[in-house]
């Protein structure tokens, strides 16, 4: 091996490493099960997914996210045969990597925004901006920061406009962001940044210039240089206690649009119109929903309570506006990207300045109530939802007298194994939340101005797992594997 390539393999060392522990006790836990076979075949795959393949995976701009179900099945414990076997078939459809017609560089960054010719020397770029500021750092300079979204001098159709790119293509940049972010992968947080300024603004100045101006209330000195290490294993010994206080909740945000006959719009034919044609035409009106969202950093505990609130509007859109009670489960995969990308707010809230988070959170959430717009998205059944309590078992028979003992390790169990690469996602997802929230009692949400939310309980998570499980397939314990549902929630 020549000193050249012993330098390659150290770099890319480097930008895989071992994962650590994730940054925040909020951020999902890992299941036993890893061995240094499944950690050397969840490295395999991330090194040579990044010196192979290129970010879209077609001409169409769809997303390279081959690591993110490696990811997720290692988290959960699953073994290096299942992680080596599904890369190799998700790997089939990949472009192929390609070098970059010149160095991206801070002069001419701007210029090439959006041009995904220029993806492996963003990668380059930003693997050395993470070295040289850390990663938190380099979210707050590239991502949350006046100048990489609006810039003087510069007209309003070349803005750089990070934070929406974040925000795009279904959420992918962000999810795959927070991959890099909550398992200490340099690499990662690298190809996800450089995602980010390879996509396209669907929708100039949906966040404003006002996102990134400083407020006295919102900045904390010092919570950079404490969080400007890419090691996430420095976190505090519990996690802090949410309690509810007054001020508008996100619940009270969807009750006031679904009053709103704006928001009562048909299907369009092609779903990649669809998306740009509700940004155009509701995008603005959906902002100034969100700033009636109450964010009051002089609370103790906001961040974490309002962060709730936006992973129980996710869950609940996917597990109670997928179910009607009457029709079969809709396993919406637009919907399901906006579960799997909450996970993923834990761990890029610990990196975060307390400016930056309330972005981040006020951001998501217009992303989140854009997408169930064009998904048509209208009503929410709380009193008609009633799925199964407790999922099949291939092993032991279930009866009134032997339940499973814990559904979720059942779920996991036969989701590590799902063919479908998201449905590993979304049930690790689930499981996590029910960590986090699955106490929360009926009636937590009684003060809410969302008619039936109060009937809402720490339920839902397992109750949404098994609808997903039921409506995709129990393959592992010998059903056939079914599609997610793409046609939406609209009225024809």
């Amino acid at each position: 091996m020549s000193s050249n390539d012993i330098t390659y393999q150290q770099n890319l060392d480097t930008l895989f490493p071992v994962p650590s522990l994730p940054p925040s006790p909020l951020s999902p836990q890992r299941l036993p099960g890893s061995t240094l076979e499944s950690l050397a075949a969840l490295q395999h795959v991330l090194k040579d997914n990044h010196n192979r393949y290129h970010i879209f995976f077609n001409y169409t701009r769809f997303h390279n996210h081959v690591t993110h179900r490696a990811l997720a099945i290692y988290a959960l414990g699953g073994s290096a045969s299942l992680v080596k076997d599904y890369y190799e078939q998700d790997a089939k459809n990949q472009r192929p990597a390609f070098k970059s017609p010149e160095p991206i560089t801070e002069e001419n960054f701007v210029e090439h925004l959006g041009d995904e010719n220029f993806y492996q020397s963003y990668v380059t770029f930003f693997s050395k901006q993470i070295d040289e500021k850390g990663a938190a750092g380099t979210l707050e300079a590239f991502i949350f920061s006046e100048k990489y979204n609006f810039r003087g001098g510069i007209d309003a159709t070349s803005q750089p406009e990070m934070l929406f790119r974040l925000m795009d293509g279904v959420l992918h940049p962000m999810i795959h962001v927070g991959y890099g972010i909550e398992f200490g992968l340099k690499g990662m947080l690298a190809e996800g940044l450089s995602l980010c300024a390879v996509q396209l603004v669907n929708k100039r100045g949906l966040y404003p210039p006002s996102f990134f101006v400083p407020s006295p209330t919102a900045e904390v000195d010092g919570t950079a240089d404490l969080l400007s290490s890419l090691v996430l294993n420095a976190q505090p010994a519990a996690a802090p206690t949410i309690s509810k206080t007054g001020g508008v909740h996100a619940f009270d945000i969807i009750a006031r649009m679904l009053k709103d006959d704006q928001f009562k719009t048909k299907a369009v034919g092609n779903v990649a119109h669809q998306l740009k044609d509700t940004l155009a035409v509701l995008g603005t009106v959906i902002r100034t929903y969100v700033e009636m969202w109450t964010v009051d950093l002089t609370q103790p505990g906001e961040i974490e309570r309002k962060m709730e609130e936006l992973i129980w509007v996710s869950s609940t859109m996917y597990g109670v506006g997928g179910f009607d009670g009457e029709k079969a489960f809709k396993s919406d995969f637009f919907l399901m990207h906006m579960v799997t990308s909450s996970l993923f707010l834990p761990s890029l809230i610990a990196y975060l300045s307390p400016r930056s988070q309330v972005s981040l959170l006020r951001a998501y959430f217009i992303m989140v109530l854009i997408c169930a717009e064009f998904q048509g998205l209208h009503g929410y059944h709380f009193r008609r939802t009633h799925p199964p309590e407790r999922p099949p078992t291939k092993d032991t028979p279930t009866t009134e007298t032997t339940p499973i003992p814990n559904p979720f390790l059942t779920l996991l169990q036969a989701s590590v194994a799902h063919p479908n690469d998201h449905h590993t996602k979304i049930q690790r997802a689930f499981a996590h939340f029910n960590t986090l929230y699955g106490l929360r009692p009926p009636g937590y949400f009684a003060g809410t101005e969302l008619e039936g939310a109060e009937l809402l309980d720490g339920s839902l998570f397992v109750r949404a797992a098994i609808l997903t499980a039921d409506a995709m397939g129990w393959v592992r314990e010998g059903q056939e594997a079914k599609p997610w549902s793409m046609d939406g929630f609209h009225k024809q």
